[in-house]
């Protein structure tokens, strides 16, 4: 047994001499080369990592874009200030004595809303007296009676100038010699247009201004009603609510242009290195950063718009009622 034992060894190391560098040989050609093995792991990491992150990074970009638009797409808009001026009143009557009055033609108005349709009264208002006041004096210097003067003032323009700020506006105007101030208001009252602003339940306040010069070469009373809803009288809307919305409009969108540099960058790279592979994921994460603010802008922008919204709605139903 022990002679078999060596014999075997004797082959072994006999075979192994022999054939030992043609083994090797086989071996060494069966194993894949150096240039080969860095071509399947770069392959590998291309499939496994870098493909993955930039789909999800076309993903990710694509949503808040989505997003972006979806939030920021519309604002509530406040209602603009309405204009209510019936064609002006003109009675061609004879000279008389009477007298026109600024507080009787006040009263006067306010009794017709209360007899008529038990309206709540206008509340007198100063600045609207030095509305109906400019008109008034308007129309004497320039020698018109019309609504729009003839380079194009009117009630609105002169609230413009004094900083009254209304959600609707109304004017009555009447030309000549009444008898007093119920009978002004009484020549209104007979006038579509004009009761309807009499009797108006969405105005709150008046101003008024009545005075007698020389027009069209007669000594005439000219008569203004300056109706108004203030828009004092409904909720505010916040206007910082506004310039917020707009400083985040912007800050997205300069974020969303950094976000798809990045993007572009690593969709072009192709690390190879360890350097190369680290820079690239530092570009990764740089972008999700990036990614991260949008969202959060967004976010808050969101919040920002439904209560300008908010805020929006609730002044439209006042201006609208």
């Amino acid at each position: 047994m022990k002679k078999i034992t060596l014999l075997a060894i004797a082959l072994i190391l006999i075979f192994g001499f022999f054939f030992g560098e043609q083994i090797l040989k086989f071996v060494a050609e069966k194993l894949p080369s150096e240039s080969f093995i860095k071509s399947k792991i770069s392959e590998l990491y291309d499939q496994k990592i870098r493909k993955p992150a930039l789909n999800a990074i076309n993903s990710k970009i694509d949503s808040i874009v989505e997003k972006t638009a979806e939030s920021l797409a519309t604002e509530a808009k406040s209602v603009v200030g309405k204009i209510i001026a019936p064609p002006p009143l003109r009675r061609d009557t004879e000279e008389n004595s009477s007298v026109l009055t600024k507080s009787g033609v006040f009263t006067w108005t306010n009794v017709e809303r209360i007899q008529v349709s038990q309206l709540p009264v206008l509340k007198p208002s100063y600045l609207l007296d030095k509305v109906a006041e400019a008109r008034l004096n308007d129309m004497f210097k320039n020698q018109y009676f019309e609504h729009n003067s003839p380079t194009g003032e009117s009630a609105s323009t002169e609230a413009k100038k004094i900083s009254y700020e209304y959600v609707l506006i109304g004017e009555n105007i009447a030309l000549g010699n009444f008898e007093g101030d119920q009978k002004l208001v009484e020549a209104w009252m007979n006038s579509p247009g004009h009761r309807a602003n009499i009797l108006n339940s969405k105005y709150t306040e008046l101003g008024v201004a009545v005075g007698r010069g020389l027009f069209d070469e007669r000594n005439q009373w000219i008569g203004v009603q300056i109706f108004a809803k203030p828009k004092s009288d409904c909720p505010v809307i916040n206007e910082s609510l506004k310039i917020s919305i707009e400083t985040n409009r912007i800050a997205i969108s300069s974020l969303e242009l950094k976000a798809e540099e990045i993007k572009k960058e690593l969709e072009g790279s192709d690390p190879k290195t360890k350097e190369e592979v680290a820079v690239y994921n530092a570009k990764v994460s740089e972008y999700n950063s990036l990614a991260d603010q949008i969202n959060k802008l967004i976010q808050e922008t969101k919040a920002l718009i439904s209560e300008h919204n908010s805020q929006a709605s609730q002044f439209n139903l006042c201006a609208q009622s």
